[in-house]
């Protein structure tokens, strides 16, 4: 709450600054943009900065009268009071009824706090479990409400535990009408469920489909089919509803199967040809083959002739594309298998790779020999082309660095884009060696 002083004060600097919210908030420390807005607005209105009128301290003793006279007379409602007279909040008509008409305010008693005890409890939880009515009705003899119950029940029992114990077994064998309905439905259920396994088999078997081949993304062609092949231990109608069919479409289908068909003669010429090459032919080839024999088909049927008769071309096998990388040199070491890359004493394992920098001169390339011992670099070197000059001048200089009977094993990552290095690396040590021998 800003003071009659603060805003007076606020709004001479907003008008001094030339209506600048950020000086203003910036020297004051106070109030925000929307704030000071409307402080200014009311001065525009009134020509002044007012007092706060809407404050319970400014109220006169008349308004306050006015006010309690009202909330007494209109069913001791304060939301009609405020909404009338539009003062003041509910607790401050409180207070004012209190002052002016001691006695007059309607105080509804606090709860009481009723103690429920663990027996209590677990005699509701029983009679929820074993209840013939609403769960509701046992809150309500208890005297509690159904959140409660759930909730002493989820407490003593656990979720898993269900809220209503089944009827008794005595209750179950004298409902015999119910027992025989239930009887009756679940032999339907099973009759359901052996229609069901009878059309994915017949899916498997008789269609040559998956396993898994939902019987439904079937064409009308096999589920014609499948229905044909189950037709005299089946129904028609159920067959038809089990599998999405319509009465129509299975007819049509069955005249299409008991038809000849036309292109029992192209069926024999389009193997033949597909035979007569080897087996090479796709439909497109053969289209033009029957072309060449005055033959009119569209490829489109030659396709679909060449999938029913399962007629599927040899492929030409493609060149494999160039590859740099030729695999492994020879078979990983163990220690590289294992991933042990320490070294009991210095020269004995040394790792090597080529490092690509980024630099706003362009691409640096490093090359350092590092010896598993102590994992301090055994030699470097650096150039912006990883080539083989760079690998052999790093390795010749690492080699340099040996005494007498010191031949250090080393390992370089044989996957990256400088795969090549690893075989020069490998080439240079044997020269070296080779070196050192004859000397």
């Amino acid at each position: 709450m800003y003071s009659y002083e603060d805003r007076k004060r606020a709004v001479e600097l907003y008008i001094e600054y030339g209506l600048g919210a950020a000086d203003v908030i910036r020297e004051l420390g106070y109030p925000n943009r929307h704030s000071l807005s409307n402080w200014y607005k009311d001065y525009l209105e009134h020509g002044e900065v007012r007092e706060r009128t809407h404050d319970p301290r400014f109220y006169s003793d008349d308004d306050k009268r006015r006010a309690v006279d009202h909330f007494l007379e209109h069913g001791r409602k304060p939301s009609l009071t405020i909404k009338a007279l539009g003062y003041p909040s509910k607790q401050s008509l409180y207070e004012w009824v209190d002052e002016l008409a001691p006695g007059q305010r309607r105080i509804s008693p606090p709860p009481a706090v009723q103690f429920i005890t663990y027996e209590q409890k677990a005699d509701a939880v029983v009679a929820l479990a074993t209840r013939r009515g609403s769960a509701r009705e046992v809150a309500e003899s208890v005297g509690t409400s159904r959140e409660n119950l759930y909730w002493w029940k989820y407490e003593l029992l656990g979720k898993e535990v269900p809220c209503k114990m089944p009827d008794s077994p005595n209750k179950q064998a004298g409902d015999a009408a119910g027992l025989e309905a239930r009887a009756a439905e679940l032999e339907d259920q099973v009759r359901k469920l052996e229609l069901k396994k009878a059309i994915l088999e017949g899916t498997v078997e008789l269609l040559g489909k998956d396993p898994g081949a939902d019987p439904n993304r079937l064409t009308n062609r096999e589920k014609t089919l499948l229905v044909q092949s189950m037709r005299p231990e089946w129904p028609l109608n159920v067959l038809l509803d089990e599998v999405g069919l319509a009465r129509s479409s299975h007819q049509y289908q069955v005249d299409a199967l008991s038809r000849p068909d036309k292109y029992a003669d192209l069926r024999v010429r389009i193997t033949e040809i597909f035979h007569e090459n080897g087996s090479r032919y796709g439909y497109r080839r053969i289209h033009l083959e029957l072309r060449k024999e005055k033959v009119v088909v569209s490829e489109k049927v030659v396709g679909t002739i060449m999938k029913e008769e399962g007629l599927v071309a040899k492929g030409q096998r493609r060149k494999r594309k160039y590859s740099s990388y030729q695999g492994e040199i020879s078979e990983a070491p163990e220690n590289l298998v294992k991933r042990d890359f320490h070294a009991d004493a210095p020269n004995e394992l040394w790792l090597t790779d080529i490092t690509e920098f980024h630099i706003p001169a362009g691409k640096v390339y490093l090359s350092p020999v590092i010896d598993c011992f102590d994992g301090m670099a055994v030699s470097w070197r650096m150039s912006t082309s990883p080539n083989a000059e760079l690998a052999n001048s790093m390795l010749e200089a690492a080699c340099s660095t040996l005494d007498g009977g010191e031949h250090p094993r080393i390992h370089s990552d044989s996957n990256n884009a400088f795969s090549g290095i690893r075989a020069r690396l490998t080439n240079a040590v044997s020269c070296v060696r080779e070196r050192a021998a004859a000397s």
